[in-house]
């Protein structure tokens, strides 16, 4: 099978892969005991694991969550502890920064291993802000904005103090993110404020408005409003805040959610499961209405129950990267969440609360393939064949080009590279190889069957 490679049809410029914090870095950024097979502390292996070019798969973006103070209070419906978070709102105006050590210790070890981007989003405003001073709706207060307008301005001056205390401290912020999800109703389970399309646009006008005044934050972006669902009211909410000039100035992106929420069997109505459909609608209304704006994908995991360690999930995974990279042509593609404590496929590394251990998963290395990779600046440029079975995106920098091949099915697949540069090889994760490289010795490479697949040259020069 001959892969076809044009580096004359060229797409988007790539930036970043990365992962948030949320939900695991209070914790493990407590774990100093040593981790035997590094020689490090338990919470710097994690880190150099998923931010380290070397000695991990380089993760690039940190999402650091600016909490509600859930964590504190111990108000609202959040039955496990570790969804809750702290604030750094010490009331009137004073700020405690020794609050949340952990999850910002966790920020800055990423940063020493790597990680060159952090974004900090917020998923509710803090109680002291919120209507019913809790960091989610009360029960059957559905579809609510839980953020007073006369609130606004109060909620943005925290979260720029907040920024500005962490770029002061040295830390390469380059965005924030005020609203998380507002299309959900949030009545509990964890922090989050649901937001209508026009408050949305009205928050982050405001914060526009005031991010524009602090020269400390010249660097720093806005960046949403990070829609949960790519089926539902993306238009709306995209429309709503991008009518705002003073938002339009402060942003450099739509940051979007892919996530395809599974629709239960007893609805009839099996096309809305059908996720690539409504991939093509957005970013085909994207090109209609703003053809100039970048799209960034900020949140995705395998919405499945169960731990998952092994190839099955780290396929869909992985299909679901090249159709955001490859379709929506997105800019960034960040996952949800880093590691899980939980029986749920949503982690590239599990840990075990009760002896403090982690356990690696085919998704940690299946991101790698992509991750490890694809440099920032490197640009998308055609690539097809003539087998469906096979997934590919390429990107060239430098002189060099990355190839990623996804063969989902359960035979070996034979393919032909358009030539073979200097310095050719092959990173290959399936059931029994976890990122596996080795030389190239011909263009002639037989893909192994339920793998991804990495493979670079350089030009003969």
């Amino acid at each position: 099978m001959k892969i076809q490679l044009n580096a004359n049809k060229r797409y988007q410029t790539f930036e970043s892969f990365g992962a948030s914090g949320a939900w695991w870095a209070q914790i493990v950024g407590g774990w100093t005991h040593i981790d035997e097979a590094s020689g490090l502390t338990v919470r710097d292996r994690i880190s150099q694991l998923l931010y380290s070019k070397t000695e991990g798969i380089g993760l690039g973006v940190y999402r650091y969550n600016i909490g509600g103070g859930s964590a504190q209070s111990g108000n609202g419906d959040i039955e496990n502890p570790l969804r809750r978070a702290e604030s750094f709102d010490a009331g009137a105006g004073r700020y405690d920064f020794s609050r949340d050590k952990n999850a910002v210790y966790m920020m800055k070890q990423a940063v020493r291993d790597g990680a060159d981007e952090v974004i900090l989003f917020v998923n509710s405003p803090i109680e002291r802000l919120t209507k019913n001073h809790k960091t989610h709706l009360n029960k059957y207060q559905l579809f609510r904005d839980n953020l007073s307008r006369k609130n606004y301005k109060a909620f943005a001056d925290y979260c720029l103090d907040v920024t500005e205390h962490f770029v002061d401290e040295g830390l390469p912020v380059r965005y924030l993110s005020p609203i998380n999800e507002p299309l959900w109703v949030w009545i509990g389970g964890q922090e989050g404020c649901h937001y209508h399309p026009w408050t949305a646009a009205a928050v982050m006008k405001c914060f526009a408005e005031e991010l524009k005044k602090r020269s400390k934050l010249k660097g720093v972006k806005l960046s949403g409003v990070e829609s949960g669902d790519i089926r539902w009211f993306n238009k709306s909410y995209t429309r709503e805040f991008l009518r705002s000039r003073e938002v339009r100035d402060c942003i450099d992106s739509v940051d979007i959610h892919s996530y395809c929420m599974p629709i239960p069997k007893w609805i009839p109505l099996p096309f809305l499961n059908d996720r690539l459909p409504f991939v093509y609608r957005f970013r085909k209304w994207m090109d209609k209405h703003y053809p100039d704006m970048p799209l960034k994908m900020s949140e995705w995991t395998h919405m499945q129950g169960g731990r998952d360690k092994g190839m099955d999930s780290a396929l869909v995974m992985a299909k679901v990267m090249v159709e955001d990279i490859s379709i929506l042509n997105v800019t960034s593609w960040q996952h949800w969440i880093a590691v899980s404590e939980v029986d749920y496929c949503d982690g590239l590394i599990y840990i075990n609360l009760d002896d403090m251990t982690f356990e690696m998963t085919k998704r940690y290395y299946a991101t790698g393939n992509f991750s490890k990779y694809i440099p920032r600046g490197a640009v998308r440029i055609d690539a097809s064949c003539e087998d469906d079975r096979l997934k590919l995106l390429a990107f060239r920098k430098d002189k060099e080009t990355i190839l990623i091949v996804i063969n989902d099915s359960s035979s070996e697949i034979g393919i032909t590279l358009p030539s073979l540069g200097a310095n050719a090889r092959i990173a290959v994760t399936n059931e029994k190889e976890n990122l596996t490289q080795s030389v190239l010795t011909s263009p002639e490479i037989t893909i192994t069957p339920k793998s991804v697949n990495t493979i670079i040259w350089e030009d003969n020069i």
